[in-house]
């Protein structure tokens, strides 16, 4: 175990070396963040337009001239920036920086809207850093008597925060493919490593189709177009947000919640791997590692769950399964529905649902959490460790993984984002229980955000206090972010220093 934990030290410092000496050797450059901020502006214009045409459609103009407000806002700023000639490099931390602003932005001006059904400044600015995260978590109760412009706004918010403005401006807008790779690497992470637009645009066509198909599902099941729209878009993006107070629970029939929680689980595999399964090399696709991790995490957690609602809620068997498989699909995935009142299962429920949140989906999908590749590296890591007690001491044992020997970046990589993670969850949690929360609960919360999950046993409401909110919120921009480009925005030096010229 020693070991173990002499890896993890060498690790964080090895990655804290790196950025410092490599990625952070010049400060970032204000024309090229004004070039991009303003194609990302203009892109966010173009989202803005559907709730716009959706708030006029259901008559609620008072939030229509806000939507228009906001537009107006994007296309000035996009407009000032189209003189800046586009760089034909972009440093990384430029590309970190533009991606968590880009995050960071965008949720504080879809508050404007927000407040136009009626929220409080910091409940709007709750909810649209939740929805634009993916995460789910919500402030906002009576959802009955909301308006269906809101209800799909926040829907769609979660629809394009799940696959990234980044990868939709690179898709749709962004030339370079230099800049563009530099810009889509910190929302792909390793999957997405090599994106260009081509590769861009295909993840988006691959996302509409999950989409689409969902929508089409879903309808055909319910009967109910509007509901199927808001669910399907929360669902293909592991976002969560319902319609409904209770979440799934709203929804009678068993056969409408797996169907949305399927686009959910759908959603929580690399987008990647539709590419490859629909190819001449589906083999490979159906032989993914993650896919097979996914698949037997789900059925861990739901024979916990099963275990545990047959042990201490009374309740019946085919009752007992439904929910304990819905609810690990949605925990694993990220998902964030419910179908059921989750602060009235016992603790030890609790406590796998934090595990598998935790764990979170796939790298390179639209889930939350430390993912499962990450998780796989450092289980295959300790496996190597205690391997090697076993061999000779001139033996040589590369950590291997699908076949592919690890390289000691990808090591350091996952194990400096997992320290990272338990860092930003057990800081939060601390805040959580010098208010006097319940321990179990509040953990449960903080995990929920910061894995971008959504689940929640009730401390999340309007009534909890500002800071937590905005603790809360800062979880979830992490947790969308995953740490390192949020932590570089917070940098010192990545803004005060040497600079490269634009070239």
């Amino acid at each position: 175990m020693a070991f173990v934990a002499s890896c993890f030290i060498l690790s964080f410092r090895a990655m804290l070396m790196a950025i410092i000496s490599s990625k952070l050797s010049y400060a970032v450059r204000m024309p090229v963040l004004a070039k991009y901020l303003g194609l990302l502006a203009f892109m966010l214009a173009l989202l803005t337009l559907v709730p716009l045409v959706a708030a006029m459609l259901f008559e609620d103009f008072h939030i229509a001239l806000r939507y228009l407000v906001v537009i107006a806002v994007l296309m000035i700023l996009w407009n000032v920036s189209r003189s800046i000639v586009e760089p034909r490099h972009i440093q990384t931390n430029e590309a970190l920086t533009i991606v968590a602003l880009a995050f960071i932005l965008s949720p504080l001006l879809m508050t404007f809207p927000f407040m136009g059904s009626g929220l409080t400044f910091y409940n709007a600015l709750f909810e649209a850093v939740s929805a634009v995260t993916t995460t789910g978590l919500t402030v906002t109760s009576e959802l009955a008597g909301k308006s269906q412009t809101f209800l799909f706004s926040r829907a769609w918010m979660q629809w394009y925060g799940g696959l990234g403005i980044i990868v939709l401006s690179v898709a749709l807008l962004m030339g370079s493919q230099i800049s563009s790779r530099s810009l889509s690497v910190p929302l792909g992470g390793e999957t997405l490593a090599t994106t260009t637009r081509t590769h861009a645009r295909q993840m988006l066509f691959i996302y509409s189709s999950l989409t689409l198909a969902g929508i089409a599902v879903v309808w055909l099941i319910t009967g109910s177009g509007m509901m199927a729209v808001n669910h399907v878009l929360a669902a293909v993006s592991t976002g969560g947000f319902s319609s409904f107070d209770n979440s799934l629970a709203g929804i009678e029939s068993w056969y409408s919640r797996f169907a949305i929680m399927g686009f959910g689980l759908c959603g929580a595999l690399p987008l990647s791997l539709y590419a490859v399964t629909c190819s001449k090399n589906w083999r490979k696709g159906i032989q993914d590692t993650e896919l097979h991790a996914l698949l037997v995490a789900v059925v861990v957690v739901a024979l916990l769950l099963l275990v545990s609602f047959g042990l201490h809620s009374g309740m019946q068997f085919g009752e007992a399964a439904g929910h304990a498989l819905s609810l690990a699909i949605s925990a694993q995935s990220t998902t964030g529905f419910s179908t059921l009142d989750l602060s009235l299962i016992d603790d030890s429920a609790k406590l796998s649902i934090i595990v598998s949140m935790l764990i979170g989906g796939g790298v390179g999908s639209t889930a939350g959490g430390i993912k499962l590749l990450r998780l796989l590296i450092l289980l295959r890591l300790i496996q190597v460790v205690l391997q090697r007690t076993t061999m000779p001491s001139k033996a040589v044992l590369y950590p291997k993984l699908g076949g592919k020997i690890l390289d000691d970046m990808e090591i350091q990589r996952a194990l400096i984002l997992i320290l990272l993670f338990l860092g930003v969850v057990a800081s939060s949690w601390c805040a959580f229980l010098i208010y006097g929360y319940e321990p179990m609960n509040a953990l449960f919360e903080v995990v929920s955000a910061s894995a971008t999950v959504g689940l929640s046993t009730g401390i999340t409401s309007a009534e909890m206090p500002v800071l937590l909110k905005l603790i809360l919120c800062l979880d979830m921009l992490f947790g969308r972010l995953e740490i390192i480009a949020l932590l570089v925005v917070l940098y010192l030096p990545n803004w005060i220093g040497k600079r490269k010229e634009l070239v």
